[in-house]
């Protein structure tokens, strides 16, 4: 089989699983209910007990307090993101987004979906730690 023809239906068919997988919605990922951040957060984080979770309203974040202290719980991807809050975070506000610099070279920042009224309750969750 000549070089040109193989590269296309190989390509094709890459693209071809690709629009199909999309099509049937697997390319989603999953948003948050209150059981599954919490085994999200126990998978990264074994040893803390969870005092309380906060799921936003697009259900793709979440604000944990444990016994070590305030965490933010992330999707990336297909797999999710714990994090325990040092302290030095910085929140900036869009119109419909927050931008959640963290003091963690390996996840430098996180970008969040937030209603108005979430925005709010992030900045004072984020100040009164």
């Amino acid at each position: 089989m000549p070089l040109h023809i193989l590269l296309i239906l190989v390509v094709g068919g890459i693209a071809s699983i690709a629009l199909a997988l999309h099509l049937l919605g697997l390319s989603q990922a999953p948003t948050f209910a209150l059981e599954t951040a919490r085994t999200a957060w126990l998978r990264a984080r074994p040893d803390d007990v969870i005092e309380t979770i906060k799921i936003t309203a697009d259900g793709r974040a979440a604000r944990i307090i444990t016994d070590r202290g305030h965490g933010i719980l992330w999707q990336m991807g297909a797999d999710t993101c714990a994090r325990l809050l040092t302290g030095t975070e910085t929140l900036n506000f869009g119109a419909k987004t927050a931008i959640l610099y963290l003091n963690d070279y390996a996840a430098p920042k996180v970008l969040l979906h937030l209603t108005p009224d979430e925005q709010i309750e992030w900045q004072d969750w984020i100040t009164q730690r």
